[in-house]
């Protein structure tokens, strides 16, 4: 028994230092934990629903900023943590300390163009670059992630001549030294759209981490009654629900009798949760229980204690089910400007798909307002109001 004795001792002296710096020093322990489960996703999107829980700040990944590991920064007196460059998906510890050690040698890059003169491309490789982009990494070098990662074939192209040129020590005709060739150029197209932006990012960090794709649904979720995973805890009552999910992964297994069955790990905007689904609903279902598919969920949940157990019986697209109950939308426009790219979205939604009317309010003078109904019927879809509100010159878009 003095085995089992002092194995005790020796958990409760750890368990007690761990706490007291948890309570303590939570930003610099978190970092430090995080920093420890690098390369484990399931893990680190446990710590940040904690930060998230302890309201402590995760700043996005930065070329500029992150470290290897992830880091501690302060701003006056409160502390935030830095995600890690080398916790994105298939981009390595060792090839971002190659671009760390460049940027504390020579400072910050100052846009794309500096980059591409500066990266060692033998360093980084094209997936590499291309997670980093969809993370957000160069957000602060080109907000627009579409159009860099359109580029990075061209930038790993004109980083490969810059690496060249630097070490074949080239001189000019009058003995000055020689840069590289012809300036980086780059698409001039439109970014993703925030639905997309969030999508590219869940595939290189591994789960949603400036925001989520529910959050854009905002109050439409309230008109189709879906609770969410944090409230569901707070009430502790069993029984039939309503709740809407973002499908994080999806485990299948076989049971004794030889049936199908899978657990399914879901997210919303209050936390992540885990539901079973069988074989009936598996079979028919399948290809919605995909990682990034947003759902409407109808479940069954049985309390035990503090914990919960949620069995689906049917999920259904949650765009189509919002739509459905979607009345319509109100667009105020100031101008003329913004007719023609409205005009776009909508006939790329298509009239006769929903049941939603869409009606514009424009000022005739100060005093004055007009409303049309536009008279065709639409899907009234959170990617449709992502889509008009990002139009120049929406003053405002409302459901109703």
């Amino acid at each position: 028994y003095g085995f089992n004795k002092s194995h005790a001792a020796a958990y409760a002296l750890v368990a007690y230092q761990t706490a007291y710096f948890k309570a303590n020093y939570p930003v610099e322990f978190l970092a430090a934990s995080m920093s420890l489960e690098l390369t484990n996703t399931d893990k680190l999107n446990t710590f940040r629903q904690e930060i998230d829980r302890m309201a402590i700040t995760l700043l996005p990944p930065d070329i500029n900023a992150s470290g290897v590991s992830f880091t501690v920064e302060r701003k006056g007196d409160e502390a935030s943590i830095r995600y890690a460059l080398a916790a994105l998906k298939n981009v390595g510890g060792a090839a971002m300390q190659v671009l760390i050690t460049e940027r504390e040698t020579n400072g910050n890059f100052k846009d794309v163009a500096d980059f591409v003169q500066r990266l060692d491309s033998r360093a980084i490789n094209k997936r590499q670059l291309e997670n980093l982009v969809r993370a957000g990494g160069f957000d602060r070098l080109d907000a627009n992630r579409r159009k860099v990662h359109s580029s990075v074939e061209n930038i790993l192209r004109f980083a490969s001549a810059a690496t060249q040129d630097r070490e074949s020590d080239q001189i000019g005709l009058f003995g000055e030294e020689t840069t590289a060739g012809p300036s980086l150029s780059m698409p001039d197209i439109p970014d993703w759209s925030p639905m997309d932006r969030m999508r590219e990012e869940f595939e290189a960090v591994g789960f949603y981490l400036s925001n989520h794709p529910l959050s854009v649904y905002g109050k439409s979720l309230e008109r189709i009654k879906a609770v969410t995973y944090a409230k569901l805890l707070q009430s502790g009552q069993s029984g039939p629900l309503t709740m809407a999910g973002t499908i994080i992964s999806k485990k299948e297994r076989t049971s004794s009798k030889g049936n199908r069955y899978a657990f399914v790990q879901c997210s919303d905007t209050s936390g992540m949760y885990e539901m079973i689904v069988f074989s009936e609903l598996l079979n028919s279902a399948r290809d919605l229980l995909e990682a990034g598919q947003s759902l409407s969920i109808k479940a069954n949940a049985q309390f035990e204690g503090d914990t919960v157990r949620l069995s689906a019986h049917a999920v259904e697209p949650l765009d189509a089910v919002l739509s459905r109950a979607a009345k319509g939308l109100i667009i105020r426009v100031g101008s003329e400007a913004p007719l023609d790219p409205l005009k776009a979205v909508l006939a790329r939604e298509g009239s006769g798909k929903g049941r939603g009317e869409v009606r514009l309010i424009t000022e005739i003078d100060l005093q004055t307002e007009v409303e049309i109904g536009l008279g065709a019927h639409y899907a009234i879809s959170p990617a449709i109001l992502s889509a008009v509100r990002s139009i120049p010159g929406i003053l405002d878009v409302r459901e109703f």
